[in-house]
């Protein structure tokens, strides 16, 4: 027996949320094999390849927006996951504080020096391997200690060397107050760490824009008055977020389900106008009855000319509700979303472009499959 068709009013409303005043509906999939007796749900390739779309809205080198549509909330879950957690990048792990007399302690400068993130040349990044620490005998401790196994191709070193001076008599005013014209390197920004390459490193990172190096050169590390000094080394390696949130490569990885409006009641005149002004701007428009709708419809009869409310472009929503305060829109007016439109914000914090990291969660889903599925095969010898 051939499945039954599935009308196309009622797949897409086992699609939508409702999104109500108090409450949200319909949120767990039906779409798996028998739940619907007589339908075929099974999963397959060739419905998937058919189904699926991806869209871009937005592909600035810091910054993508994009539309998958078509998946399961766990695979656009795990994607968010992994870009968060899971792409290893670069960055500060051991501080070596030769002299500080600053007034930021040396804890705290470590910190902040720790979560400023390194850029660098792909093809460097992507040679460079994980530091790994190597457990060697110790005559005072049975069980070994930890000593660090550093080498060029795991290991970055940085300095910064900052002493703060009077600039001097000439070109400062008589009363002048401020500290950047007063002293020299009274501010400790980024663009004073300096790259030290050793080994393979000069090869591998090559100058000027290959060189490892803060992604924003105008992040203030610390203030220094005359006399004052920062002296120190900086070791950095490769991690990933689930380690430390300082190797995440992103600021946000974020995802919503597309909005739907459904205004199943004309909204005229006045009432219209109230309607678009629940919604960002852009999201309902106003459009003019014509004859032939008031012509046609009871519910227009004789309203031709007059303002109706109609939906332009629900992906500007934010879904606040707040036409559902308002009782004469009560039955008027349907909200929801998507089940499977997932619009993507990916923000990178400057050591890969955006739609590089989506690619790379990719690619890291890719080879867990993969690994599952070779333990499963192993199972089954």
């Amino acid at each position: 027996m051939a499945p039954e068709p599935i009308l196309p009013e009622e797949a897409r409303r086992r699609k939508i949320v409702g999104v109500n005043a108090e409450t949200v509906t319909n949120v767990t999939s039906t779409d798996f094999p028998g739940h619907h007796p007589g339908e075929d749900h099974e999963w397959s390739l060739e419905k998937f390849d058919q189904n699926f779309q991806i869209q871009f809205h937005k592909n600035d080198s810091l910054d993508a927006s994009f539309s998958l549509i078509g998946i399961d909330a766990s695979i656009a879950n795990a994607f968010r996951r992994i870009m968060i957690a899971e792409i290893p990048t670069l960055a500060i792990e051991t501080v070596f504080v030769h002299n500080n007399t600053s007034i930021v302690q040396d804890e705290v400068l470590s910190a902040r020096l720790g979560l400023v993130p390194l850029t660098a040349s792909l093809s460097g990044l992507n040679w460079l391997q994980f530091y790994k620490k190597s457990a060697t005998p110790d005559d005072d401790d049975e069980g070994g200690d930890d000593r660090d196994a550093a080498a060029d191709n795991n290991t970055v070193v940085l300095k910064l060397y900052v002493e703060c001076e009077w600039r001097g008599a000439e070109g400062v005013k008589s009363g002048e107050t401020d500290p950047e014209k007063l002293y020299v390197n009274s501010s400790v920004y980024a663009k004073q760490i300096t790259f030290e390459p050793t080994g393979r490193q000069n090869q591998e990172f090559p100058e000027p824009d290959g060189h490892v190096r803060p992604v924003n050169p105008e992040i203030l590390l610390a203030k220094m008055r005359p006399g004052q000094v920062i002296d120190l080394d900086m070791h950095c390696i490769k991690g990933i977020g689930a380690d430390h949130a300082k190797f995440s490569p992103v600021a946000t990885a974020t995802y919503r389900l597309l909005p739907t409006i459904d205004i199943v009641k004309p909204i005229i005149g006045n009432d219209a106008r109230k309607f678009a002004r629940c919604f960002p701007k852009g999201v309902i428009g106003l459009e003019e009855v014509t004859e032939e709708e008031s012509e046609i419809g009871k519910e227009l009869e004789g309203m031709a000319g007059e303002k109706k409310a109609v939906v332009w472009n629900t992906f500007k929503d934010t879904v606040s509700r707040e036409c559902l305060r308002h009782d004469e829109f009560q039955g008027k007016v349907k909200l929801g979303r998507v089940r499977d439109h997932f619009i993507f914000s990916v923000e990178s914090t400057g050591q890969f472009d955006s739609d590089y990291l989506f690619l790379e969660s990719v690619k890291t889903l890719k080879a867990k499959c993969s690994r599952l599925k070779r333990q499963f095969a192993n199972v089954m010898r």
